[in-house]
């Protein structure tokens, strides 16, 4: 189950917020959401809801264990990582492994291993990610294990964050799982943010999903030069408003059940440099490998040979996190390797250059990028990148056969809304200084009618991507 799907806006989502409110007590409310987002996770999943329940065990079990022996603690986190780890490359990589060790043995001429296909459980990355989170904090002392394992198994399995994040930090949420409280603004505001982060997702990266996916699924070697850029720039729009769609359905859905989860995208799009883009693209990941990894493996402080290599382990990881293709590696590795040119003379001739020479720097290099991680494989992207170049001779495809009065306007807004100028207008408009009724009354009008828009094309549209079945 989606939440941009009518299973979830007509039934299950109305069933949770009536049930949460009739509910008295904190306790009563935890059950209650823990048993409706374990039916969510098992509405799409069916036998993968035992390998969700496995790792609650696990993980509740691990942090008693490091907390109640400090002698061995170090003992028992090694092995919640090993078995949480196990669970995520089993379900996740193995095939992506026997398939290059397969390569490696055909070419020394060695007998080859079959594996059939393993299914991959929706959102295991996040729910894993969350989980080792919880049981470090413990061993570093951060957070008390909790004893009530009803809590863990509501913060591992909590619906609104459960299939595409944000990555949830349970020292952020612990208070909230103890004593939280709705009230008629935090609702008010968990509303507003659900229906942006829903027409997000419909009218801005679905539209501009189907025109990628149609070039992406093209011919590549018939693609013009035109024709490719305007492809990549779909995708680039989709990955974003599809993946910050998601998390500010996210957070409006929290803040409505009375959790406040995190920001998890500021503008990328914006940024000034590939450092500057990490922190503002998918905050809660990048913040997760800084301080479970990066910091650990000694971050900048042992020397730049050893920041360097760290930097490129950390986004090695964060590309395979991704999914198990060696095109998602090179996704890492490539930005990896411009963290490390920042951190060079580059960097600081790149802060003396204009700001807008700087936004394109970021958009050039994030879109290549891009590239790798949309394409099938390594060789769809090499060639789609030659394709961008104009080297295609004999290409038929160009621009102009994709682009229509729709896919104008939606490219248009698409452009102007990943830039934060709106959402300071907006937020403007919505503070409580700001005096004037009619700006409120109007822009939550516009709210209501891009809920309605946004239905009606969900209701007609045949197409609706998760495209977070990799992660």
């Amino acid at each position: 189950m989606v939440f941009s799907s009518t299973t979830f806006l007509f039934a299950f989502l109305p069933l949770v917020l009536l049930g949460h409110a009739l509910l008295k007590g904190i306790p009563a409310r935890n059950a209650f959401l823990l048993i409706f987002s374990l039916l969510f996770y098992a509405w799409g999943e069916g036998w993968g809801i035992g390998l969700m329940l496995l790792s609650i065990s696990i993980n509740y079990a691990s942090g008693l264990l490091i907390e109640n022996q400090p002698h061995r603690k170090r003992q028992w986190l090694a092995i919640a990582l090993a078995i949480n780890l196990a669970l995520l490359m089993g379900f996740k990589y193995a095939n992506f492994l026997v398939d290059n060790l397969n390569a490696l043995f055909q070419w020394g001429d060695f007998p080859t291993i079959y594996l059939a296909p393993v299914h991959l459980p929706v959102g295991i990355s996040f729910f894993t990610f969350q989980a080792l989170s919880y049981v470090v904090d413990v061993y570093r002392g951060e957070t008390p294990a909790q004893r009530n394992p009803l809590r863990v198994a509501l913060y591992i399995s909590l619906f609104p964050q459960l299939i595409a994040g944000p990555i949830v930090r349970y020292v952020d949420v612990r208070e909230q799982m103890a004593q939280r409280r709705v009230g008629l603004d935090n609702f008010a505001l968990g509303i507003e943010r659900f229906i942006v982060g829903l027409a997000k997702k419909i009218l801005l990266a679905d539209t501009l999903g189907y025109v990628a996916d149609k070039l992406f699924e093209a011919p590549v070697e018939a693609l013009g030069p035109s024709a490719a850029w305007l492809g990549i720039i779909c995708y680039s729009f989709q990955i974003y408003f599809d993946f910050s769609g998601y998390s500010d359905m996210a957070i409006g859905l929290g803040r409505m059940l009375g959790f406040h989860f995190l920001e998890n995208f500021k503008f990328p799009y914006f940024a000034t440099s590939i450092q500057d883009f990490w922190r503002r693209w998918h905050i809660s990941l990048s913040t997760w490998f800084r301080d479970y990894l990066y910091i650990p493996l000694g971050g900048n402080r042992l020397g730049e040979a050893r920041t360097f290599a760290n930097l490129l382990i950390v986004f090695f990881l964060c590309g395979l996190w991704h999914g198990a293709s060696w095109s998602f590696v090179v996704w890492g590795l490539f930005h990896g390797i411009f963290l490390i040119i920042e951190r060079t003379a580059w960097g600081r001739l790149l802060q003396q250059l204009p700001q807008p020479v700087r936004h394109a720097y970021v958009i050039l290099v994030v879109l290549t990028g891009w590239v790798f991680f949309r394409a099938d494989n390594l060789a769809h992207a090499l060639a789609y990148l030659k394709a961008m170049t104009g080297w295609n001779v004999a290409s038929t495809h160009h621009a102009g056969l994709y682009l229509n009065a729709e896919i104008i306007l939606t490219l248009l807004a698409a452009a102007f809304l990943s830039l934060p100028y709106y959402a300071r207008l907006a937020a403007r408009i919505e503070a409580p200084a700001f005096g004037l009724q009619w700006p409120r009354q109007l822009h939550r009008f516009a709210l209501i009618c891009l809920f309605s828009l946004s239905l009606i094309t969900l209701i007609n549209s045949t197409y609706n991507p998760f495209i977070y079945f990799r992660f």
